[in-house]
């Protein structure tokens, strides 16, 4: 954002951001009802507590506001849609000559998974959403660290079989209700400007768990949880399905091209612009992920490489590799497999040439170690309130 205002494009944003504060630059030339973190920018220092991992209070309300309705986030995001159809009405009476870039962040699915009526019944009947979620309670054995992480986001614990398909049918109505929102700003587009020369990019952070192997949410590296949807359409895009792995990464140098700016130097695919990759998808590449937030003793990193998915624990954890295209739900652990010996350690050295595990361990412990101190150490940040979704800001 930083580069492409001080290149001279306008840079807006709509709705939530998650930075600290509206007054730090975040890189953008106005910023419309953002969201920021909670506290004045402190956001949730919970997660910054490890050894031993505090117990998360809030984990009951993921299952006790699932159901059919309206939420402030549903509200929030209908207010992100029509300031992003005022936004491009305006747009387009403006001159066209300089590029601009409409960052539009809506919360939706996000929880509590409560879905405006009109939306939860186009799922009211279909009991059977997905595949079936297996957990620890049917023989499926977890890892060490995802054990501790599942006993921290211990959503699961306050659902019922039943509760857990109405958990899925709100989920299902609020993407469709997001899709809704979305439909609205495109028709802005295609009615205030012009839908062919944009480039239009539709992505999310995270993805969802939705209950699988006994997780809800993100925090964890398999597919549920990192794999997101990506869509690009204008700009110079073809109709096609890519299957190179990308991340949210590739975004930065795919908005400077499309708005003619040069792009930052890169050491690796992870830099690539969408449009090279979608004109060059047979090109080898790799994905990588890191988590070193709350609710787990130590950070991860997964890198995704062809079919196979390793999972870096640190401090010395055993691994995880996956078989992506024969295992798709993850469940058959290949690190200790002796005929997968040379994948487990082409996926080793891959991500030793990106970064050092064991620094990136020192340096991020060192850092929240001190914001913990910052904040009044473990009893400080225990005394600070509790929350399962981020409060929305005042109007």
């Amino acid at each position: 954002m930083h580069l492409a205002r001080d290149h001279g494009c306008t840079v807006v944003s709509i709705g939530k951001l998650h930075f600290r504060s509206s007054l730090d630059d975040n890189g953008f030339s106005e910023e419309i009802l953002p969201m920021h973190l909670a506290f004045d920018g402190v956001g949730w220092p919970t997660g910054l507590l490890r050894d031993p991992l505090p117990v998360f209070q809030s984990a009951h309300e993921l299952a006790e506001l699932t159901g059919c309705g309206e939420s402030e986030y549903t509200e929030y995001d209908r207010r992100i849609t029509e300031a992003a159809c005022d936004w491009l009405r305006k747009k387009s009476n403006q001159s066209r000559q300089k590029p601009w870039i409409l960052f539009v962040s809506f919360v939706s699915p996000h929880y509590p998974l409560t879905a405006p009526e009109p939306f939860y019944r186009l799922y009211e009947h279909s009991d059977q959403l997905g595949r079936p979620m297996l957990g620890p309670a049917n023989g499926y054995a977890q890892h060490p660290v995802l054990k501790e992480v599942r006993g921290f986001w211990n959503y699961d614990d306050f659902f019922t079989d039943e509760l857990r398909i109405e958990a899925r049918k709100n989920y299902f109505g609020l993407i469709s209700f997001l899709d809704d929102n979305i439909r609205q700003v495109l028709n802005a587009l295609e009615a205030h400007n012009s839908s062919r020369d944009t480039l239009i990019l539709y992505t999310s952070d995270h993805g969802e768990m939705l209950g699988h192997l006994g997780f809800w949410a993100k925090s964890v590296m398999y597919e549920d949880s990192v794999g997101v949807p990506l869509i690009a359409t204008g700009g110079g895009f073809k109709q096609q399905r890519c299957d190179a792995p990308v991340s949210l990464t590739n975004i930065n140098n795919t908005v400077l091209e499309a708005i003619g700016f040069e792009r930052t130097a890169g050491k690796s695919c992870l830099d690539e612009p969408l449009q090279s990759v979608a004109s060059s998808p047979e090109v080898p590449r790799f994905t990588f992920s890191e988590y070193h937030d709350g609710g787990t003793p130590v950070g991860y990193f997964m890198i995704r490489e062809d079919d196979f998915k390793l999972v870096h624990y640190a401090g010395g954890h055993s691994p995880q590799l996956f078989n992506v295209k024969e295992d798709p739900w993850e469940i058959n652990d290949l690190a200790h497999n002796p005929a997968y010996t040379q994948q487990l350690n082409q996926l080793q050295k891959r991500l030793c040439t990106l970064l050092d595990p064991n620094a990136v361990m020192e340096d991020y412990t060192r850092d929240q170690m001190a914001l913990i101190e910052q904040l009044g150490g473990r009893e400080g940040i225990l005394a600070l309130s509790e929350f399962n979704h981020s409060p929305l800001p005042n109007p």
